[in-house]
């Protein structure tokens, strides 16, 4: 990661099914000298059974709103709160179990949310691709800026 890159001010949230894997990740990014701050805003423990549309929806629109610079949504697959925060006018969530898409989500995509399923990964996968997310930059003079736009545009077309 360059010297450039900002410190990231992030959103966690999850459902009862990732209440373990949030923990974890939460601590791992306190600890990150590249996060300025780590807000959990989901599930503290298995007994809140608050539905992932409902955590992954209004973290969502803390990223839309710029309160934060992106969101890390964990549940059991992690496409529930992909779906959920992908509705959010504004928001590019993807889930992601693997470095490349991890890494694409951001240098071809923009995404603002990171999305990850406790019941798909490993824990230590997870982690680490936290830890790579954290080191993506989406450079808007890329080839990538003219799609993530074109998303834009159609998105404002659709709720005109």
């Amino acid at each position: 990661m360059s010297s450039a890159a900002p410190k990231w001010k992030i959103i966690v949230a999850n459902d009862d099914a990732a209440v373990d894997y949030k923990k974890v990740i939460i601590e791992d990014l306190k600890k990150d000298p590249r996060v300025e701050l780590v807000d959990d805003f989901g599930a503290k423990d298995t007994s809140d059974k608050t539905p992932y549309p409902n955590v992954a929806t209004a973290a969502a629109e803390k990223v839309a709103a710029g309160q934060y610079d992106r969101g890390l949504l964990l549940c059991g697959t992690g496409l529930g709160v992909a779906i959920s925060a992908c509705k959010v006018p504004g928001i590019r969530a993807a889930c992601c179990h693997d470095p490349f898409s991890v890494e694409r989500s951001i240098l071809s995509n923009d995404c603002q949310i990171l999305t990850m399923g406790q019941r798909v990964i490993g824990i230590e996968l997870a982690r680490n691709l936290v830890k790579q997310w954290l080191g993506h930059v989406f450079d808007p003079q890329s080839a990538s800026a003219k799609k993530v736009a074109a998303i834009s545009e159609y998105e404002k077309k659709a709720a005109s």
